[in-house]
């Protein structure tokens, strides 16, 4: 390609995308899921000039436990900074916070393309073929649906994904041309760059920095190069990103008291999702242990069938169960290596290290890339087959275009159906907020004028109500009732099963009776709104 020609398909690739993604983020009014809500909370609150806090205490595990609460006391905050960044010209809301969202999600359709150009390049395909996978590869990340849905949210998905591949390009690009790597090589300054950015967007970015110290260290393709030379190649990014992520660790250092992601550890020892919502049964290496070998074995498969199946190949069709039947063929390509190790690195802590967590969406929030290399090594493999059936039946004419075709007419449909279905949840929660508020207030608990609201859903309620809120944690009404002590709360929502909530209430204890239930019924009409026919609230009438 021409760099005119280059330059015409990353645009054409960007403005597609970015049609998709506006259309997708105009089905989505309310921040779902609850990490969405997170971010545009924090950066409202940045806005308004609060500073990086939050309305929500939903994890106990770190001080300090007051409001505001501290942000980011497990995630990291460049979605929230890049989302302050139009809320600030267009006003503090969602909407404005999903700018950012919108233009990090249309960048990543063209970086697949890239990483699809490379792989045809070292594959030496025919021009055509070469240019289709290519294209097509872009044009299948701009549909495919867990490329579209997070292209659209302001959570750490889309901006570690970008962040991801523009690394793994760079290696690529260093691993194939070595011998111009000095110190100050802008390969190696960008790659340093896309690491430090990157650990402010998730933790796995340090599974990023180690596949290239990996790689640096040990792959062959840099030949003779020296021991001396390949340690340059793994002190200078790690230098860099050192200089961008440094500051952060002295912030959570000060507020936190640790500059390590202390509770993203402890999650390896959750036993139950609601763990992390723990106020006094946090997760213990003895309690985790205690379960024993077959619970532990058990959590595993179950983590390795969410991840493979509920994470890549349902929503991920048709590339991710055609991806993965292709990857065997193409393990090998070296513009494929980068992306693959971090996709194995990536799935294989998940599954077996955080295999808990990772239900709850450890995973799923870091597969951004691993989706892009299944959906390339699936037009490679396509591409494959139908040259191999072509020259078979001694097809005359080029038919490169049947594989991004046949793909596109399975992922449209999906796509579709994934937009409309998490739009469906976001309209939902926004109604549900909407009608409980006056049945609050009817109660003499309008949110704001009784104390912090404990609550399933706590960033939600924090986001609608704009009050504080704490998690609602999974243990007995007598703890309940000594968080509710803790901070003042006077209200308690359910607004579906939460663990044994609220269904432990039905025991009638002497704790139990100080959640006293209140009437959501519309007084005009003696019915509970359709919205809020799982909802239940609670007056914490006990001192």
């Amino acid at each position: 390609m021409s760099r005119r020609e280059l330059w015409l398909t990353a645009a054409g690739l960007f403005i597609l995308a970015l049609g998709v993604r506006v259309a997708a983020a105009a089905a989505i009014t309310f921040p779902v899921p609850e990490d969405t809500a997170y971010y545009v909370g924090v950066a409202r609150n940045l806005v308004q000039g609060h500073g990086l806090v939050s309305d929500a205490i939903w994890s106990y595990q770190l001080p300090p436990l007051s409001f505001p609460r501290p942000a980011f006391e497990v995630w990291l905050p460049l979605p929230t900074l890049l989302a302050a960044i139009p809320m600030t010209l267009l006003g503090a809301t969602f909407r404005s916070g999903q700018v950012a969202a919108v233009l990090i999600g249309a960048l990543v359709p063209v970086l697949a393309w890239r990483v699809a150009a490379d792989a045809a390049g070292e594959l030496a395909l025919p021009s055509g073929r070469a240019r289709m996978v290519a294209i097509g590869s872009g044009v299948v990340a701009v549909v495919l649906g867990p490329l579209a849905v997070h292209g659209v949210l302001t959570d750490s998905t889309m901006p570690f994904t970008a962040l991801a591949l523009v690394a793994c390009l760079l290696m690529v690009r260093l691993l194939r041309e070595p011998r111009g790597a000095r110190w100050a090589d802008p390969r190696l300054l960008g790659l340093g760059v896309a690491l430090g950015v990157g650990a402010w967007t998730r933790n796995e970015a340090l599974w990023v920095a180690l596949v290239w110290a990996a790689l640096a260290w040990w792959d062959r393709s840099p030949g003779t190069l020296s021991r001396r030379a390949r340690l340059r190649w793994i002190v200078v990014p790690a230098a860099v990103a050192g200089a961008i992520f440094v500051p952060w660790m002295l912030r959570d250092w000060a507020v936190f008291g640790t500059p390590l992601p202390g509770q993203a550890a402890a999650n390896a020892l959750s036993t139950s999702g609601f763990d992390i919502f723990a106020w006094h049964d946090l997760p213990t290496l003895s309690r985790y242990l205690a379960q024993g070998p077959t619970v532990l074995f058990q959590d595993r498969v179950g983590a390795l069938w969410h991840n493979l199946f509920e994470v890549l190949v349902v929503p991920g069709i048709p590339t991710g169960l055609v991806g993965l039947i292709a990857l065997p063929w193409f393990a090998r390509l070296r513009a494929l290596r980068p992306l693959l190790l971090l996709s194995v690195v990536t799935f294989a802590v998940t599954t077996l290290a955080f295999p808990v967590s990772t239900l709850w969406g450890t995973f799923l929030h870091a597969a951004g890339p691993v989706h892009v290399l299944l959906l390339v090594t699936a037009l490679l493999g396509l591409d494959a087959l139908i040259a191999a059936v072509g020259r078979r039946l001694g097809w005359t004419r080029p038919v490169a275009w049947l594989g991004p075709a046949a793909v596109l007419v399975l992922a449209v449909p999906v796509a579709a159906i994934s937009v409309g279905a998490i739009g469906a949840v976001s309209r939902e929660a926004e109604q549900r907020y909407a009608d409980l508020q006056p049945r609050l207030a009817a109660a003499g608990l309008a949110p704001g004028t009784a104390g912090p609201i404990v609550a399933d859903f706590p960033i939600w309620v924090a986001e609608s109500y704009r009050t504080s809120t704490l998690a609602l944690p999974d243990e007995s009404p007598a703890s309940v009732l000594d968080l509710a002590r803790n901070f003042g709360a006077r209200t308690l929502v359910v607004t579906d099963t939460h663990g044994r909530w609220p269904h432990v209430l039905d025991a009638r204890g002497p704790d139990a009776a100080c959640f006293r239930p209140l009437d959501l019924a519309d007084p005009s009409t003696g019915k509970v709104p359709s919205s809020l026919e799982t909802t239940h609230a609670y007056r914490i009438a006990c001192p």
